[in-house]
């Protein structure tokens, strides 16, 4: 894939929240809601507070050599789960749940950032190696969410009956269908049944959500050293124990997320408020939401109920059938994994600035927060299109009237703004305004009022010239919309909407090697790839 890449402020983009942004500016007001910058002196700050917590790193071992005795990883994988045993290695982490066939484009652009991070810290921090690791939020039961994807503009949705955690649901042949459908759009394409065939040979009938996931993030990144991780499991839950019983009997998490919450809302929006009980029960095809009422513990959606006896019970027999929400999840990845720094979108950064006493309380050292990459990709001929027009790429992070108006404004042969007209108008009304009151000072209203008609009329004969005008420039339009909508579909961004699949299927495993060459680490910038 020949193509070249230029990065442009997040601010440009007008597409993050104010939360997000202020966090890559490290706003003031943000300071206190996370531990270290995200530079490299906040990496060494990281490393070092790893340190002084006790990670079981022979259970995270042995667990990962089982997750992957199926899978043939490579070389580089092994290598890599094996450097885990020793203290002076480190876990880069992203997670997502488990979008059927990864779902949107950013799924795969947090994974490479986190692989290219953990290659530059292992190259400047010498006598230390960093592990890329990929955490498949598999408990995750929002089918609604996790259970389509887009291709060429159409929503291909998994009509399944299954309930529970999506990673737990089966590929069935409703399931496959949808990959039929990709087939068929795809197989025209230089490399569609190349990736088709690597997709279904993950995808395949009677497997489970989390196992086909692991593998297709296996097959496209595991030369890369990534190391995928199910945290659905006995033995890392055993760890949470002691937090699953203080956020089911005294309600801890909630107390403090919520004082954290009510500081952090006096400046920033925030993303998520925490429950009494942040913990779901998980077993079969049920992942419900537990609820204390009265003296009893309800799993929401079912007929289970607890006694609080019988709770602890539970808890202590089966640890695995106890489910972190948002506001745990985060907790339980860090005391799993040596992690030191976290790479998430906006929204996952917006709650993980609502943690921090969370952690404190339960001496767990925070990571340091990291903004995903992102990226607008631009075809071929899409560039071309927008060469014709003399504009680029960047212009289309612009609302569609504006960027159309802005364009009209520029190539129209004729002047379509009264700004100097306006003016003269202004100083004109302040002399009137001046000679009036020095008749009768009740006339400086009148005069004001005047003014008031004047410019309204003034700026409302702009709007009639831009509209006429308008009419002459009705093929240049539609082009700009028509790339609007394909570089901005629905008018948001590219990487929340379409799937991968397809620019695989046009550029081959060279897409995943351009996006891997010109994905950042540590700047925080976005950037737009165009094909040369």
């Amino acid at each position: 894939m020949n193509c070249k890449a230029h990065r442009i402020p997040y601010r440009q983009t007008r597409a993050f929240s104010d939360i997000t942004l202020d966090y890559i500016d490290q706003a003031d007001t943000l300071k206190p809601f996370f531990s270290m910058p995200f530079s490299l002196e906040g990496i060494e700050q990281a490393m070092h507070q790893r340190e002084l917590f006790n990670t079981n790193r022979i259970v995270l071992t042995d667990i990962l050599k089982k997750q992957y005795e199926n899978i043939n990883p490579e070389p580089a994988v092994t290598k890599n789960i094996e450097r885990l045993l020793s203290v002076d290695t480190f876990t880069i982490t992203t997670a997502h749940q488990p979008n059927i066939f990864t779902g949107p484009l950013y799924f795969i652009y947090k994974i490479l950032h986190a692989i290219k991070l953990a290659e530059q810290l292992t190259k400047t921090f010498a006598g230390k190696s960093f592990v890329p690791v990929y955490y498949i939020g598999s408990e995750d039961a929002d089918l609604e969410e996790l259970g389509h994807f887009h291709l060429n503009k159409e929503n291909l949705v998994w009509n399944t009956k299954q309930a529970g955690a999506v990673g737990r649901m089966f590929v069935d042949k409703e399931l496959l269908k949808l990959l039929a459908i990709a087939k068929g759009q795809l197989s025209v394409l230089p490399f569609g049944e190349e990736i088709i065939n690597v997709v279904g040979n993950c995808y395949t009938e009677g497997e489970t959500i989390q196992t086909a996931t692991f593998k297709l993030v296996n097959a496209l990144f595991g030369k890369y050293g990534l190391i995928v991780l199910n945290a659905d499991n006995r033995a890392l839950k055993e760890q949470m124990k002691s937090v699953f019983v203080d956020d089911l009997l005294q309600q801890v998490p909630s107390k403090l997320v919520q004082e954290t919450v009510s500081a952090l809302e006096k400046t920033h929006k925030v993303q998520a408020q925490p429950r009494d009980i942040n913990l779901f029960y998980l077993k079969d095809d049920l992942r419900g939401r537990i609820e204390k009422i009265n003296d009893r513990y309800d799993v929401h959606g079912s007929d289970l109920s607890f006694s609080e006896e019988e709770l602890l019970l539970e808890v202590n027999d089966y640890p695995e059938r106890f489910s972190p929400n948002v506001i745990l999840r985060g907790l339980y990845q860090e005391m799993i994994l040596p992690n030191i720094a976290f790479i998430g979108g906006g929204g996952e950064l917006a709650y993980w600035l609502e943690l921090k006493s969370l952690f404190n309380h339960y001496r767990v050292p925070y990571p340091v927060l990291v903004l995903r990459n992102s990226f607008l990709l631009v075809e071929r001929k899409w560039k071309e299109k927008i060469n014709k027009l003399a504009l680029q790429a960047d212009d289309f992070f612009k609302p569609t009237q504006e960027l159309v108006d802005q364009y009209i404004t520029e190539k129209s042969d004729h002047p379509l703004t009264l700004n100097g007209t306006l003016s003269e108008t202004e100083k004109l009304y302040a002399i009137i305004k001046k000679q009036a009151a020095a008749v009768d000072v009740s006339l400086a209203g009148h005069v004001e009022n005047l003014k008031k008609q004047s410019l309204r009329r003034l700026q409302e004969l702009e709007k009639k010239m831009l509209r006429s005008e308008k009419r002459k420039f009705a093929d240049q339009q539609r082009q700009i919309n028509t790339i609007k909508d394909q570089l901005f579909p629905g008018n948001g961004l590219q990487e929340r909407f379409d799937n991968f699949m397809y620019y695989y299927a046009l550029w081959g495993s060279e897409f995943i090697t351009a996006l891997y060459n010109h994905s950042l680490t540590l700047e925080h910038e976005f950037v737009v790839l165009e094909e040369n």
